[in-house]
């Protein structure tokens, strides 16, 4: 759904940054530190529903109307965005499960259930905000639901087996298009892409190749207009390079993690087809 995307970004810059310092709270009182890490993991996710709660109240109309549940299409011509908006559900699930999962290894949970709760909380979330939905004007819609739980899949499987997160990473592209203030729904400036990496491959690893990797992606242009005459919905292919690998290998750690959920724009060769065409 278009107005919740907003959102749904601003929970996951929330969790990423706690992701990223172990959510370690600066409390004098000591009180947040003499939790369990299972009394911070129920804390977290209280929290993050009464939010998700009070911010529907005031501005989503929740609980104004009998609940409700709608089809929105997948990536039907016809569809809101095309399908844009349902690989954002996808992504964002993802990204969150994985901030989630680092969040909870930095409160001592073992790496298999830190896996485990990431994943099942940040569907737990996304699910709570599609329930709300349902009593506003925007209903429960099927499509979101399941996107939500595929992402936090692939969020668990990608963390729960390393392998797998070595050689593939499902990011969001942007090239801002500065004609749109509101940048976390600006589709006409996202492209959704899995990357397979061939550092990951043991083959490539130590060879002049493993800078390298193979891109499948998607995005949709023109689905902001009522008439959509010049539209797309694009499939690609493409080789890439892997600037995570590169910014690790030269110590930036956090800038090649943060590379690993976000593909730079025009550094790759791609070959597109356009299903509107």
């Amino acid at each position: 759904m278009l107005l919740l995307n907003l959102n749904y970004w601003r929970l996951f810059l929330l969790l990423s940054l706690l992701g990223t310092s172990h959510a370690q709270a600066d409390d004098s009182s000591g009180v947040w530190q003499s939790l369990s890490k299972e009394e911070k993991a129920v804390s977290l996710n209280l929290g993050l529903a009464g939010f998700i709660t009070i911010w529907g109240v005031t501005h989503w109309d929740y609980f104004q109307i009998a609940p409700t549940a709608t089809s929105e299409g997948w990536f039907e011509n016809t569809s809101g965005e095309g399908g844009a908006d349902k690989m954002g559900h996808a992504f964002t699930s993802y990204a969150m499960s994985h901030a989630l999962m680092a969040t909870y290894e930095g409160w001592g949970f073992s790496f298999e259930d830190a896996a485990r709760y990431g994943s099942l909380s940040a569907l737990g979330i996304q699910t709570f905000m599609e329930f709300g939905d349902s009593f506003s004007r925007f209903g429960f819609a099927y499509e979101d639901f399941i996107a939500n739980a595929v992402g936090s899949a692939a969020g668990y499987l990608s963390w729960r087996f390393p392998q797998i997160r070595d050689k593939v990473d499902f990011r969001l592209e942007y090239a801002p298009s500065f004609d749109n203030a509101d940048v976390f729904t600006d589709y006409e400036a996202h492209k959704y892409v899995v990357a397979l990496k061939l550092a990951g491959f043991d083959a490539f690893r130590d060879g002049p190749l493993k800078y390298l990797e193979l891109h499948t992606g998607y995005y949709t242009r023109g689905y902001e207009n009522t008439i959509r005459a010049d539209n797309e919905r694009v499939l690609y292919f493409g080789i890439g390079i892997n600037f995570s690998a590169i910014a690790k290998a030269r110590g930036y750690k956090k800038i090649g993690t943060f590379l690993n959920y976000y593909q730079v724009p025009y550094t790759y060769l791609p070959l597109e087809h356009d299903f509107n065409d």
